[in-house]
């Protein structure tokens, strides 16, 4: 089976998947850009979250679309990969967590629009022990556990609201709690892997945010190299598996 990941913003300008084949699918709820590459005689599937121009605002991603493809190419197996604000002081910048939970209060997006059905979110376990393992075997520093908190983009949060979630969660970011439990409402399985590219708005007092230099931070920052590293031996690890 193909194992399928998904990124953003970091993995913007990434060099992993450089020889891949670009394709698009057509779904039931829109057309999805795909890029294909193959390791061990197993295909990977790589659905850049923004789009081929890296354009698509936060609230703009077509989950629905993207979770659909991987199942229509029956990609088992999802890694999704987001950037995220810290909500800790000690969680710091350049750090790597895989998530063991999240938290959502906001719409979530659903296959079942027309029917009662009430799946129970979580992320795959299995899967996250797999991301964990390569890590550890890489010599790749990361956390191993922590709460993901969902917000709505494309705006940043107040210092109101992280001064709220911060007593609740270990990361703050924009797309993974509607991208598990779609992939969970599909039976396919789906960890993530966050890259801390900033702390989130007012954990450091006098620290304004700017999503330019974000980006531009994750594009030098050493966690993006591990994360490279360890997706390119996930991908080798997962498909022969």
């Amino acid at each position: 089976m193909p194992l399928g990941i998904i990124g953003g913003t970091s993995l913007f300008g990434s060099k992993f998947l450089e020889d891949a084949k670009e394709k698009e699918i057509e779904t039931e709820y829109g057309t999805v850009y795909l890029l294909f590459t193959v390791t061990h005689s197993h295909e990977v599937v790589f659905i850049p979250r923004h789009g081929k121009e890296e354009n698509i605002p936060p609230h703009r991603i077509n989950h629905k679309a993207n979770i659909r493809a991987f199942k229509e190419l029956n990609v088992e197996k999802i890694v999704g990969v987001t950037s995220v604000g810290s909500l800790k002081l000690d969680l710091k910048p350049r750090s790597i967590v895989v998530p063991h939970d999240y938290i959502s209060l906001c719409y979530i997006p659903t296959f079942y629009d027309d029917e009662i059905v009430h799946v129970t979110p979580g992320l795959d376990e299995g899967l996250r022990r797999d991301i964990i393992k390569v890590a550890t075997d890489l010599g790749v520093d990361l956390i191993e556990r922590g709460v993901y908190f969902q917000t709505v983009g494309p705006r940043l949060e107040t210092r109101a609201e992280i001064n709220l979630i911060k007593n609740y969660a270990d990361v703050v970011g924009m797309n993974m709690a509607s991208e598990a439990t779609l992939a969970k409402e599909l039976e396919l399985r789906y960890a993530n892997i966050s890259t801390v590219d900033n702390y989130a708005h007012g954990i450091i007092a006098e620290e304004e945010l700017d999503y330019k230099k974000i980006v531009e931070a994750a594009s030098k920052s050493k966690s993006r190299a591990d994360l490279e590293k360890v997706l390119k031996k996930l991908m080798d690890v997962l498909a022969t598996s």
